[in-house]
């Protein structure tokens, strides 16, 4: 048994993961809006021990009819009024490196890590869709590298700004011996770069966990690498063992080309659970999720939107799935299935059941897919993972009941957060300053 935990964080988007979950029997279809949802979201992943609550974010207004709205509440926001009613649990951030600026995103960050005892983890994101530029009055959207030149930029600047103080808050200036304000205490950093330049420093002393933590999802060459040189946590599409396990070593080659400890990140890709009292009923409920009738119309559906032909049980070929360098979407999830039809042997039938709205799906009884969370652990493959329930708050409130007993009975999860801040949870280092 491994002497390390399991970390789980858990996304908590709009009414779930599924398009469909907006019109979940017996809730409000409007939910997506109102702060007690999610406070009963948040509290019952507090429940089941979960480090953190994961909100993504795209500040455009995502107009799929047969999909609930998925981006409204701005995650800082409702993050803020959160951490005032559900203690312990960490909060995943998801904030643009495209479209905010350093000095204030720092600052807001940097004021909620204080205020919630240091759990507060930033989700850098490069923003890929235009509608987001026509939102800004910034211009066409950039391309893909220097977007991510930018984001490597900003953050950066972000850690500079967050270590610019050399203590936390803390005794008074008099029992210190010195005054307060001196470069010796909260110093400039003084970036000239390509995308700033910032004088600093932030009016914001350390926090209580040194500075917030930096989560990132990197597929591309440049996500990989930010995800090397900055991230403590990764989140990522990961479909297959084999796949994952080079993903992960390719963080750490990365890492450690920055000068970076190859183990001070924590691998934690999407996971989609469904959970139900026979495989069987976990499939229908898989096919009735995706709003089909049959496996048959889940299979068509799912070729249809992979562009493949139909034949249920031919081999699949990985060029079937290749990703572009300038496309406009995320490269991680085509990678993610380009990389387990070249390392395993599947059918169309078979991959369909794998795979759900991009992440890995494990589907079956509470036993067969607190199993199937478990091996990839077992194996030193992951860290943990974030879980992507379809619909919020029943898959979770399931998830919690029926799997979260198990993993503990495992001993991969431990109860209660005697843990006081999202690093000290991560068992992550504390980090020296910057700059």
């Amino acid at each position: 048994m491994p002497s390390r935990g399991l970390f789980l964080n858990v996304g908590v988007n709009s009414t779930g993961y599924h398009g469909n979950s907006w019109l979940a029997p017996g809730a409000a279809w409007d939910r997506f809006v109102s702060f007690d949802h999610y406070l009963e979201v948040a509290e019952l992943a507090r429940a089941g021990g979960f480090a953190a609550v994961f909100l993504s974010d795209h500040p455009a207004l995502q107009r799929a009819a047969e999909s609930r709205p998925l981006h409204s509440l701005d995650p800082l926001v409702l993050f803020t009024a959160l951490a005032a009613r559900v203690p312990d649990i960490g909060f995943v951030i998801t904030a643009s490196s495209s479209y905010n600026s350093p000095y204030n995103l720092a600052r807001r960050l940097a004021s909620l890590d204080h205020i919630s005892g240091g759990r507060v983890i930033w989700n850098v994101v490069s923003s890929f869709n235009p509608d987001i530029a026509a939102n800004f009055g910034a211009g066409p959207l950039p391309g893909r590298a220097q977007r991510y030149r930018r984001a490597a930029e900003f953050v950066e600047v972000v850690k500079a700004l967050w270590s610019s103080w050399d203590r936390t808050a803390g005794p008074a200036p008099e029992a210190l011996g010195e005054p307060l304000w001196t470069d010796a205490t909260a110093r400039p950093i003084d970036h000239h770069g390509e995308f700033f330049d910032i004088r600093g420093p932030l009016n914001v002393p350390i926090g209580p966990q040194g500075r917030p933590l930096i989560a990132q999802a990197g597929a591309s060459a440049a996500g990989i690498d930010l995800a090397g040189e900055h991230a403590d946590l990764v989140y990522a599409a990961l479909l297959g063992k084999d796949a994952a396990r080079a993903y992960r070593d390719q963080v750490r080659e990365r890492a450690a080309a920055h000068g970076r400890d190859p183990s001070s990140f924590r691998l934690l890709p999407g996971l989609v659970p469904i959970v139900a009292d026979t495989t069987e009923q976990a499939l229908r409920r898989h096919e009735q999720l995706n709003g089909h009738p049959d496996e048959t119309a889940l299979l068509r559906a799912f070729a249809d939107r992979h562009g493949l032909p139909f034949d249920p049980d031919a081999v699949l070929l990985p060029e079937l799935f290749v990703s572009e360098a300038d496309q406009q979407g995320p490269i991680g999830f085509t990678r993610s299935l380009h990389d387990l039809v070249a390392t395993e042997t599947l059918t169309l039938r078979q991959l369909a059941r794998r795979v759900d709205g991009g992440h890995r799906l494990v589907l079956g009884t509470a036993e067969a897919v607190a199993e199937q969370i478990l091996d990839w652990w077992r194996d030193g493959v992951v860290d943990g993972y974030t879980v992507q329930p379809p619909t919020l708050p029943h898959d979770l409130r399931t998830f919690v009941r029926d799997v979260i007993p198990l993993l503990r009975a495992a001993g991969a999860l431990s109860a209660g957060y005697p843990e006081s801040t999202v690093r000290q949870r991560f068992a992550l280092p504390q980090p020296l300053p910057v700059g």
